[in-house]
């Protein structure tokens, strides 16, 4: 049982609570070469950003993203250096149930999240192009390819482990049961989306899509096992985000194929993945790997396995 990887009399749950504090210093310490960058452009330009969207200007959007994305592979670092030296666990433990990771899973989901979304996007250019700008630049784009498909699925991959592993097993310990942790995962990790631009945007009520989102992927991860799904899943979310379309309002603002000029609003778009396109997927998973005990795997306690 994926869940019960970390459970040991050891692994109190202020282990828990230390090891996410490191994971955060980790990734502050992977910030330092952003802060560098703005000290020294600043005093170079003598005009130190005073907001964010005075940050954003001081940089070329590539080496924004670039310097933004390494702090994951700091935080991603720290993570391993945590789960084996604090929890003397193997760092596979937090990843799957399985004997080693299943790729396939990973690209499954990937695959299935990626055609969607780019289908979504280019049906939207062609349907209404005075919302949905080309503003495809080769040289650009393809640095931004590069970036993406190096750093991006490090910065998901530590996400999902981070919740949908580590936070994941460390609920478990506490609560013996596996609501608690599906529950406290998926609202943690909707409120750590609190200041991005278009929560400010749009209000707080679109919190409900990043917990519904963060719902979903730990729905499939109990049910499959494992993170390989969600692992997947994030990664195609992300990196079709940063090359196929980008807003002013979106927190990462790339020289993606096609830009978002409409005004952020709270509509049925916002809610209908958490509605309905997420339990379509989460049905095809279940067909396509056979899932089964549903009430046992996300309800089940403990003593019941």
């Amino acid at each position: 049982m994926f869940i019960a990887q970390g459970f040991k009399k050891e692994n109190d749950f202020w282990k828990y609570l230390l090891g996410s504090i490191l994971v955060f210093l980790g990734s502050l310490v992977g910030q330092i070469p952003l802060g560098l960058a703005v000290i020294i452009t600043g005093f170079s330009t003598n005009k130190m950003p005073t907001s964010e969207k005075d940050l954003y200007a001081m940089f070329d959007s590539n080496l924004f993203l670039f310097l933004i994305l390494i702090s994951f592979v700091f935080a991603f670092l720290t993570l391993i250096f945590v789960v084996k030296k604090g929890h003397h666990q193997s760092f596979l433990s937090i990843v799957t149930s399985r004997n080693s990771i299943d790729w396939k899973r990973v690209f499954v989901a990937f695959t299935i999240w990626a055609l969607f979304s780019s289908t979504l996007i280019v049906i939207s250019y062609f349907t209404d192009s005075s919302q949905i700008q080309l503003q495809f630049n080769l040289v650009p784009f393809l640095l931004l390819v590069l970036i993406t498909l190096v750093l991006m699925p490090i910065q998901t991959t530590t996400e999902e482990l981070v919740f949908r592993g580590y936070l994941m097993q460390g609920f478990f310990n506490l609560s013996k049961n596996k609501w608690f942790p599906l529950v406290m995962t998926s609202v943690i990790f909707g409120v750590m989306h609190i200041f991005n631009p278009e929560v400010q945007k749009m209000g707080y009520l679109i919190l409900v899509y990043y917990i519904g989102t963060g719902l979903f992927l730990g729905i499939i991860t109990l049910m499959d096992e494992g993170t390989e799904l969600a692992i997947g899943f994030h990664a195609a979310n992300n990196m079709t985000a940063a090359l196929l379309i980008t807003s002013d309002f979106t927190v990462f603002k790339t020289y993606s194929v096609f830009k978002d000029l409409s005004e952020p609003s709270l509509d049925y778009e916002a809610f209908l993945p958490v509605f309905i396109i997420y339990p379509i997927l989460i049905f095809v998973f279940s067909k396509i790997y056979k899932w089964s005990s549903w009430k046992e795997k996300l309800l089940g306690n403990h003593q019941e396995d």
